[in-house]
């Protein structure tokens, strides 16, 4: 596995991650209506969504110098 694989297999983990834990963060919200998991929540999937963009544009960084 090269070290450009394995960064793609981390960074789709850390998005699973990510979303994982908000979607935990969000449904304990609705069991126990404290704020500190709605904030968690929201913070995991801003995470997500910024480590989706950095995946991007890893993967057209890596094209734009043609490392396959």
């Amino acid at each position: 596995m090269s070290l450009r694989q394995f960064h793609l297999v981390f960074i789709t983990l850390a998005i699973l991650l990510f979303l994982t834990f908000g979607a935990w963060a969000i449904y304990s919200y609705f069991s126990s209506q404290e704020l500190l998991y709605i904030g968690l929540g929201v913070g995991s999937f801003l995470l997500g969504i910024l480590a989706v963009i950095y995946g991007v544009w890893f993967v057209l960084k890596m094209k734009k110098l043609k490392i396959y």
